[in-house]
């Protein structure tokens, strides 16, 4: 029984916030908790069969009616000759759109896993067979930007934590996925992007030759660890110019570790002299390594890393570009636990990159299984909006089970066709 007072259907009037104690398939409202807007609403609401209804004094704009002269609830669901069609049609409408949202992120995290794979191909062949495998990678990226940068709306979609193994393949599909996200916001044209595509996805190829104790430390590295470890950039484009890659490339595997402060490495540059392109990596990689470090137990979730990186670290990074990765990703990023203005809790699970402030979020309903969890979509339910982020570990086993947030944080893109891994490529 949930703790909010009860009012009689008598009693209903426009203002009231209701919270219906009905399963959410068992009335034709978009959800159990909600604002009554219209005198249409209370009617339908007299229909259901119950003799009171739980509201909440908080979200309520009015107190409950207390005169007689409100019209008396009816006794029975029948003796209310009440059209509910529309409200039925719109929960239906909303159904369909949830099972087409399911559909959808099944397509869009097969082509991440196929994409992954893809990648550790690459990486297991880089060397051995380098001809054909940086064919296939510009062949990849190029499937990528031109799937990201033709679509007319792009979605970001939080994947699921069960992989298959492409875990080690993540950082480097993670940054090219949001270095591209924001080469499209700012119009780079696709040559540029292909560029920006094999930059990002191979500027850690000088990581090859740093040992796996160094990479996989969990305690703080000694200064000779330390030492070593930034020589992954020089390294980098050792392999590089090897593999016959063009001078922007190289300037991304360079310099990915420069910040905008002058307080990065190798060569400390600062500001603009850092390459464009290099400047949108490093964005894109400075976020997932504070979303996915070495040690999980560090990891930040995504609503705290791109605050951290906006309200106290914005100086290492170029101010314009990191407008535009906030904006793409929105305030509240895929990822994050949200509790809504209705109180309920609730997970990004998608952004659209052209309406950041209105994500498709899970909701947690403990009458609902979680495989058919309500999808609300912020574009079209637009009675209730996001109050806060919240962190996994504000709240219950319950509701942490059930949304099951990432432990590790990746993302891939709906740009509304199968992804680039689904083609083999």
């Amino acid at each position: 029984m949930l703790n909010y007072p009860t009012v009689a259907m008598d009693q209903l009037q426009v203002g009231l916030y209701i919270v219906l104690e009905l399963n959410w398939f068992e009335h034709p409202f978009a959800l159990s908790h909600f604002k009554i807007k219209s005198d249409e609403q209370i009617k339908i609401i007299r229909t259901l069969g119950l003799p009171t209804v739980c509201y909440n004094p908080a979200l309520s704009d009015i107190a409950p009616r207390e005169d007689s002269s409100a019209p008396p609830a009816p006794p029975t669901p029948a003796a209310a000759k009440v059209d509910i069609s529309p409200a039925l049609a719109a929960k239906r409408a909303m159904i369909e759109r949830i099972k087409t949202q399911r559909e959808a992120a099944e397509r869009i995290e097969q082509a991440f896993i196929s994409t992954a794979k893809t990648i550790r191909q690459i990486e297991k062949n880089l060397f051995s067979q380098p001809a054909e495998t940086v064919r296939e990678a510009r062949q990849l990226v190029t499937q990528i930007a031109d799937s990201i940068l033709c679509a007319p709306e792009l979605a970001i979609h939080i994947m699921g934590d069960k992989m298959g193994g492409e875990e080690l393949y993540f950082h480097a599909l993670n940054v090219t996925m949001l270095s591209m996200m924001m080469a499209r916001d700012i119009g780079l044209p696709p040559q540029v992007v292909d560029a920006l595509g094999m930059g990002a996805l191979f500027h850690d190829v000088g990581s090859k030759d740093i040992p796996s104790r160094i990479l996989t430390k969990l305690e703080p590295l000694t200064q000779a660890e330390r030492n070593l470890l930034e020589m992954h950039c020089q390294y980098g484009v050792e392999h590089g110019r090897r593999l016959q890659f063009g001078a922007p490339i190289l300037a991304i595997i360079a310099e990915h570790h420069e910040l905008f402060d002058g307080s990065g490495y190798p060569a400390k540059l600062k500001g603009e002299s850092i390459g464009l392109l290099s400047r949108i990596v490093v964005i894109a990689n400075y976020y997932d390594e504070l979303c996915n470090p070495v040690s999980l137990a560090d990891a930040m979730t995504p609503h705290e890393a791109l605050s951290l990186m906006f309200a106290k670290l914005r100086n290492k990074f170029d101010p314009k570009l990191l407008q535009v990765f906030i904006h793409c990703l929105g305030v509240y990023p895929p990822g994050t636990i949200v509790q809504l203005s209705n109180g309920m809790i609730g997970m990004i699970a998608t952004v659209n990159t052209a309406k950041p402030m209105m994500p498709m979020i899970v909701i947690y309903d403990a009458n609902i299984p979680r495989q058919q969890a309500i999808l609300l979509d912020l574009q079209h339910e637009t009675d209730v909006n996001i109050a806060k982020a919240i962190r996994p570990a504000q709240v219950s086993r319950e509701i942490y089970n059930y949304l099951s947030p990432r432990k590790r944080v990746s993302y891939y893109f709906d740009a509304g066709k199968p992804g680039p891994g689904t083609g083999g490529a």
